[in-house]
C-alpha cells in the first residue's frame, strides 16, 4: 500500500483518511505526535521538539533493525519533517511514516508528545480530533434570509447545496409567492416568517438526510426561538449563538460556536456515562484493558468509553486474545499504547467511541466496553 497525505492548518482528518492509516500493517510504522503553537510556520521551539521526537524514533530503529530494513521508513520520516518545518501549524501535529506509507496531518487539538514505533500507526489522536471538533452545520437566519454553512474546527464554508442562501418569497403581481436566493434578492413583500422558516426547515432537512451532522443556529433570540418551535430537524441541535454573519467578526463568531460545541460534547459524555450505567445494570459492561480487549475480540461491541488520559503499554499473546501490561515500553514486542489498538478494533467491529474526561471512568480502570446482546 502506498499512501501520501498532507493536510492544511488545523484540519480535521477525514474518516476515510483515518481508516487508510489504520489499515497499514508493517514494521516499522513510525508515529510522531506533537502539540504545536498555531502559526504561519512551525516555530523554532516546536521544530526542535519535533526533531527530538524524530531522533528518538530513528535511534530506536537503528538499535532494532539492519540499516537496509530501516532506511525506507526513515527516509519518508525525514521528508515529512522537512515539510513540517516549512508549513503552517495548528494545535497539534501528527507525522506517520513507514516503508510504503506517509502522512503529515496538522490537527485542531493538542496531543501528548510522543514517538511511537509499532507495526501499526498511532491514530488515537486523529479519532479524538473527530470527536472533539466534529464536523457540524451552521444555519444563520433572520426573518427574511437564511444561509447554511459547513463547519469544521474554526472554518466556515458555504454548504454544497443550491437551496442556500435562501430569501423569503416575493409576491408577484398575481399574488403568488416565489422564492429567491442570494443576498441581492431582497423581498419587497415578505411571506409570514413562519412560512419562510418552514421553507428553510424543509431545505435543511433534505441536506441533513445526505449530510447528517450536529447543528448550530445563529441569529437573534427571537428568530432562533421561532425557528426551533416549528423545525422538524433539531434532533441534533448543539445550541444557538446570538450573532449575525454580516456584522459579527468571524473570529468572534467561531469562538462562540466553539463554546456551544464544547457544551454539546460534554452532554454527549454525560449520555455515554448514562448508557454505561444502564448497561452495567444489565450485565453488559466489561471494565479494564485486558477484559475489554478480550470482550471486543469475542463479542459484538456497542460502545467503548475511554479516559482521555489513559495509556496502556502491553504485550499481546500469540493468539491475539490476551493483553499483558508492560513496563519496558521500548522493547520491540511491546505495543506502545494498546488503547489505540482497542479503539481500532471496536470501530472495525461496528462500535462507537466515547472519550471522557480524566477520572470519569475511575470505577472502570479507565476503560469500559459495552457489548450488544
Amino acid at each position: 500500500m502506498t499512501m501520501t497525505t498532507t493536510t492544511g492548518i488545523g484540519t480535521i482528518p477525514a474518516p476515510a483518511q483515518i481508516t487508510a492509516l489504520q489499515q497499514v500493517r508493517e514494521y516499522p510504522a513510525i508515529s510522531l505526535l506533537l502539540s504545536t503553537t498555531p502559526a504561519a510556520e512551525l516555530t523554532g521551539t516546536d521544530a526542535l521538539r519535533l526533531d527530538a521526537l524524530a531522533a528518538e524514533a530513528v535511534q530506536r530503529l537503528r538499535g532494532e533493525l539492519q540499516p537496509a530494513a530501516a532506511a525506507p521508513a526513515i527516509g519518508r520520516l525525514h521528508t515529512l519533517i522537512d515539510q513540517a518545518h516549512r508549513g503552517p501549524t495548528g494545535r497539534g501535529l501528527a507525522v506517520y511514516a513507514s516503508a510504503g506509507s506517509q502522512a503529515l496531518i496538522r490537527l485542531p487539538i493538542g496531543v501528548r508528545d510522543r514517538a511511537v514505533v509499532d507495526p501499526t500507526f498511532a491514530t488515537r489522536d486523529l479519532i479524538r480530533a473527530l470527536h472533539r471538533t466534529p464536523r457540524h452545520l451552521v444555519l444563520a437566519l433572520n426573518a427574511g434570509h437564511a444561509r447554511l454553512l459547513e463547519a469544521a474546527a474554526d472554518t466556515l464554508l458555504p454548504a454544497a447545496t443550491s437551496a442556500f442562501p435562501m430569501s423569503a418569497g416575493r409576491r408577484t403581481a398575481t399574488g403568488r409567492a416565489t422564492r429567491g436566493r442570494g443576498r441581492a434578492d431582497r423581498p419587497t413583500r415578505q411571506t409570514p416568517a413562519g412560512d419562510f422558516f418552514r421553507q428553510v426547515d424543509a431545505a435543511l432537512g433534505a441536506y441533513l438526510c445526505l449530510h447528517p451532522a450536529p447543528l448550530v443556529l445563529v441569529g437573534d433570540e427571537r428568530t432562533t426561538a421561532a425557528f426551533k418551535r416549528l423545525s422538524a430537524n433539531c434532533q441534533r441541535l448543539a445550541g444557538t449563538v446570538t450573532g449575525n454573519l454580516a456584522t459579527t467578526q468571524p473570529a468572534e463568531l467561531t469562538g462562540r460556536i466553539r463554546a456551544v460545541l464544547d457544551a454539546y460534547l460534554h452532554r454527549r459524555q454525560d449520555d455515554a456515562l448514562a448508557l454505561l450505567q444502564q448497561r452495567t445494570a444489565a450485565g453488559r459492561v466489561t471494565s479494564g484493558m485486558p477484559a475489554a480487549w478480550r470482550a471486543a475480540r469475542t463479542g459484538r461491541p456497542e460502545m467503548l468509553a475511554v479516559d482521555d488520559s489513559l495509556y496502556y503499554p502491553a504485550r499481546l499473546s500469540d493468539d491475539g486474545d490476551t493483553l499483558t501490561p508492560a513496563a519496558d515500553i521500548d522493547h520491540p514486542d511491546v505495543i506502545d499504547d494498546a488503547v489505540d489498538e482497542l479503539i481500532e478494533l471496536v470501530l472495525a467491529r461496528g462500535g462507537w467511541i466515547a472519550f471522557t474526561t480524566p477520572g470519569a471512568l475511575a470505577g472502570h480502570q479507565g476503560v469500559a466496553l459495552v457489548t450488544c446482546r
